[in-house]
């Protein structure tokens, strides 16, 4: 039976823009896009999952706004239930901890980037939603 891992994913909104981000060459997914977030941990809510993983990964401060999409994927290390929210950033400014690079692109845009199969439908959705 293979593992299931709930995370959780920001989709944090400025000037028009969305977050996008590369994960690491040492990470699973070596290099595919996503929107930034983790695991969340026992005892919390997705929203203070959020909070924290935004905050350890990008050292920004950000208010967790309404759930864009849930989704789950199964991959060969386990099956991912991703749940995405719209954020808004707070303090700080993104800073690259663990990912590769991380861009700011308009939701017509988000189709370019190569992204992580359980990411698909919430951008797929912030495209409809948003253009």
């Amino acid at each position: 039976m293979k593992k299931r891992i709930d995370v959780v994913g920001a989709v944090l909104l400025q000037n028009g823009k969305v977050l996008c981000a590369q994960r690491g060459k040492s990470m699973t997914l070596p290099l595919l896009w996503e929107f930034p977030g983790g695991k969340i941990e026992p005892g919390e809510t997705p929203q203070e999952a959020l909070k924290r993983e935004l905050e350890e990964e990008l050292l920004i401060g950000a208010e967790i706004g309404d759930q864009v999409e849930s989704t789950t994927f199964e991959y060969d290390f386990g099956i991912v239930t991703l749940t995405t929210f719209y954020c808004a950033l707070t303090t700080g400014e993104p800073t690259l901890t663990e990912h590769a690079q991380i861009r700011w692109l308009t939701p017509d845009k988000l189709s370019q980037l190569e992204w992580a199969p359980a990411d698909i439908p919430a951008f797929k959705k912030i495209q409809k939603e948003l253009s």
